[in-house]
Parts: C-alpha cells; structure tokens; sequence
C-alpha cells in the first residue's frame, strides 16, 4: 500500500496553500544542506493542503484541479491522484502574546479585541480556546482551554517596558501544547502577537520553526512593532506566517482581518494528492501556480524532505 505524505506547503508571493496534518507517521528535522525547514518522512505520495485567494486578497472556495499545477522540483505535476475539500472539522486556537513591553500602545487594545472575537464566535470548541504570555526567561500559560471567561484586565499581564523576550521558546512551547490536544482532523492555529524580537531564547528561530510544522500549527502573526515593515523582527514574523501556511498582519490592519482569515481558510481548505515524481534523496521545493486565472494565489510551505531510505 502507498504510503501517504503530506507535503509541508509554502507561502510564496504567487500562491496560497496550507499543509495538513501527518496521515501516517513521518519524522520532521531540519537538512543540514538547507537553510529552509524539511520533513524525512517513508512516502511514496505527497499530499498538500491548501486554500486560495484571489489578487485582492479574498478567499476562493470554488477551485478545481485544473486552476492550478504543482511545481515539485522541476518537475510540473498536473495527474493527481486525489482532490477533495479538507477533512478539518474543528479549530484549536492558542493565543500567544509578548508581554515583554517592546508593543505599540494600541497592542493591549487589539489584543483584547482578539480574545473577545475568538470567545464570541462558535467555531471554536471551549476547551479549544488557550492564552498564553511570554516574558523575562519562559512563557506563562494564563488559561489553557476554555478562556472565553477570561477577564483580560486581570488576568493577561499588563505590558510594560523592560523584560527580556524568549519569544522562539514561547514559539516552541505553544506549539507541543496545540499537539498534545489536536487530531489529524482538527486545524491548529497559533495567533502570534510580538514585534518579532528576541533576546534571550535557548531555541533558535530555525528551532521554533520547525516546531511548529512538525506540530502542524499555522501562525498567523500580528506584528506589534511601530517600526518599517521591512525591519528585522516583521521579517521574522512573515517568515513564520509564510512558512506555515498562516498570514502575517501588521497591527494597524486591524484585528477583525485576522480572525476573519483564520476563519476564511479554515472553512476554504482543499487536499490534493499526487506520485512523488522523483525520488532523488533530499530537500523537494513545492509551489503552486495557476494555470488559467493569473490573478489566483496559492500559498504553501517548503515542501518536503525525500529520505535516503524510504522503506526503512
């Protein structure tokens, strides 16, 4: 029986797609040759989630095989082996937050309106719904499932000026704590607010990253940062939202854009199928272009790592 991959999509700039979870058992870990994160997994099958938006940004929810064509390598792939609307039926959602006073004064404010978004809507299970902050040398978990009761005045710690910020630490953290709970048929989805600076984590930005694709999570990131959009810590948090199928905001944007694209994406995710169409060991860099409508994106992650002994 051919055994099933599922490739780690990208976000480049002409495409959007989203990875899904593992359907059978695989082994993430970084290629020592790449400078990019990879996944060593026994495959004879890629299997890409994605979803799809149009030139302005919206989501499209009626795509057919033939939009779009694969780019595995150099290989262009258009025979798949399967297509069909994704298995996701549930959201788990953890909210991560910097604490560590480096935010915009509008941060407390957006941040709030987040939670109260997230609490408000129904497509979010009670026990699916976590908070937590990170400051000074580890982060603090303020509720773990069911914070739709959380008073934010309260209980999420005030930001003030000062603390060191283990935000790739924080990264890793949150991501285990959306596995430990999560099915293959629940989409995990990790809301980043930071200005993407970090001083003091023993993991490195390489080391949170593939945290969070071994652990399936798609971070959507609002940067919190008043400086240029092309500053360093915007860079990083692109980086993460690009690399794991989420989206990256810059904070004047507004917090109902964010929710409404965890949403939009959660209910517009396709899975397609096809033969791994070479099986020269190492790192496969997949894209997805359209074929007909130039005006659709696709965004998906890197791609995947094809092992040196696939059978074993």
């Amino acid at each position: 029986m051919a055994r099933t991959f599922r490739a780690w999509p990208l976000r480049p700039a002409i495409c959007r797609v989203f990875c899904g979870g593992l359907v059978c058992a695989a082994l993430a870990q970084t290629d020592p040759d790449s400078s990019g994160v990879t996944l060593r997994s026994n495959v004879s099958e890629v299997r890409v989630a994605f979803s799809t938006t149009d030139q302005n940004n919206r989501v499209i929810a009626t795509v057919q095989p033939t939009d779009f064509a694969i780019v595995d390598q150099d290989r262009v792939v258009r025979d798949f082996r399967s297509f069909s609307r994704s298995e996701y039926t549930r959201m788990d959602v953890v909210v991560l937050v910097d604490a560590s006073g480096s935010a915009t004064p509008r941060f407390r404010e957006e941040f709030s309106h987040v939670l109260q978004l997230i609490a408000d809507t129904k497509g979010v299970p009670d026990e699916s719904f976590s908070v937590v902050s990170f400051r000074d040398l580890k982060p603090t978990v303020v509720c773990d499932g069911n914070c739709r009761e959380l008073h934010i005045n309260a209980e999420v710690p005030i930001i003030s000026s000062g603390g060191t910020t283990p935000l790739y630490d924080s990264i890793v953290f949150a991501s285990r704590m959306l596995a430990r709970r999560a099915d293959l048929r629940t989409r995990r989805v990790l809301v980043l607010f930071s200005d993407g600076a970090d001083t003091i984590s023993l993991n490195s930005f390489t080391d949170a990253m593939n945290s969070a694709l071994d652990n399936d999570v798609a971070m959507y990131t609002v940067d919190a940062s008043s400086q240029h959009p092309v500053a360093s810590g915007a860079l990083v948090l692109r980086s993460f939202a690009v690399n794991t199928g989420g989206r990256y905001f810059p904070i004047e944007v507004g917090t109902d854009k964010v929710i409404d694209a965890i949403f939009e994406d959660f209910r517009a995710t396709y899975i397609v199928t096809y033969k791994v169409p070479s099986r020269t060991v190492g790192f496969h860099q997949v894209s997805i272009f359209p074929t007909h409508n130039l005006g659709l994106r696709f965004h998906c992650r890197r791609g995947y790592y094809y092992p040196s002994n696939p059978e074993d």
